[in-house]
């Protein structure tokens, strides 16, 4: 029996910047030396991002400033970081539901499962809750809440849908992820701080997955696949500090994947038989400029295989975990491809942890 992916949807909150802007703000707004201004230049210029999204206007001179910058300096505690992230988090969970609702197949009283996905916050009912009470889903809705592992929730979220539909063919899952990244932001020269806040924002995404073939380009689920690197547990790592989340983000991150690619998927290949050129499309996570180019460096792409990846982070950065599927639906919306596209999405996070997705491109019956 085969699993589809269907109807991807995405949203973002309504504040949007220019890289170039923040780069200047920055500058700014973080206490250093004339280095590391120069230092944040070339960081954010060198960053492949022209476009964030944030759920607060407040790196802006003329912004409300009701988290940062509102007189008591720019390190709210995390309670009130917290605070913001139930009261805007839960309008974009709703607002990727609705959307998918509106755009598929499916009907309210069909959905059978929830699974929601974040690291950038907590509360309790949680966002499972706002979906169910604001779509009329049923009480009886199975739920579930991938919580705190970082950029690659959303594989794990689709395997453990991907699982439950196979063991119930009459399962439709409801997968949800929304990441407010911009609300752990720390104002001090500190590499990991500064490499965090040059490439992080905010957004949401999700899909359905069942079953049921779609009239609709979808993907059809193959296969999964995760492992640890040797190396990485101290340099890619995600704690809950008393002034927000505290990211440890080191610059041999990029070098550390690189490493560990070849060892991670010539076995699913092997597994699949399957060789490189099997595969004609690369959803890949675009953690960041560097790691797509060691993406592409280490197997030998074409210069066009990663264009979704890198059109992602230009126009949105990198969400966290829902970031993934903003690639996967621009692959899917490409009308220039063909039937029986085959597909492979990854992602890392901490650990280092890689997940991959191996999927076949349908263009619906």
């Amino acid at each position: 029996m085969s699993t589809y992916i269907h109807s991807i949807q995405t949203a973002v909150p309504q504040y949007s910047y220019h890289q170039n802007e923040l780069r200047d703000r920055m500058k700014e707004i973080v206490p250093g030396s004339e280095r590391d201004e120069r230092i944040i230049h070339h960081i954010y210029s060198r960053s492949g991002i022209e476009t964030r999204y944030s759920v607060v206007d407040d790196f802006r001179k003329t912004g409300s400033h009701q988290l940062f910058f509102n007189g008591q300096g720019a390190s709210p505690g995390t309670a009130s970081r917290n605070d913001t992230y139930i009261r805007e988090g839960r309008k974009l969970f709703v607002d990727v539901a609705e959307k998918l609702m509106e755009h598929s197949e499916f009907q309210a009283d069909e959905i059978t499962h929830l699974i929601t996905v974040s690291c950038t916050g907590f509360y309790a009912p949680g966002p499972d809750y706002d979906i169910i009470k604001a779509l009329g889903l049923s009480p009886k809705t199975e739920r579930y809440h991938l919580g705190f592992m970082g950029c690659y929730a959303v594989i794990p979220a689709l395997k453990m849908a991907d699982q439950i539909c196979r063991a119930n063919p009459n399962a439709n899952v409801m997968v949800v992820s929304v990441e407010l990244c911009t609300l752990h932001f720390q104002a001090n020269p500190k590499m990991d701080n500064l490499l965090s806040a040059s490439v992080f924002a905010d957004g949401g995404s999700g899909a359905i997955v069942s079953s049921r073939k779609s009239n609709q380009p979808s993907y059809q689920i193959d296969g999964f696949a995760s492992a640890i690197t040797e190396k990485g547990k101290d340099d890619m790592a995600w704690s809950i500090g008393d002034t927000g989340f505290n990211m440890v983000l080191s610059n041999y991150i990029p070098d550390l994947l690189e490493e560990g690619l070849h060892p991670f998927l010539d076995p699913v290949l092997e597994q699949y038989q399957l060789t490189l050129e099997d595969i004609d499309l690369w959803g890949v996570h675009p953690g960041g400029r560097a790691i797509l180019d060691k993406v592409e460096k280490t197997f030998s792409l074409p210069d066009s295989a990663l264009s979704a990846s890198r059109n992602v982070l230009s126009n949105y950065g990198n969400m966290s975990s829902a970031t993934v599927l903003f690639v996967l639906k621009e692959l899917l919306e490409d009308s220039s491809d063909s039937e029986n596209k085959r597909t492979l999405a990854m992602a890392f996070g901490p650990g280092l942890t890689l997940e991959s997705a191996l999927l076949t491109k349908t263009t619906g019956s």
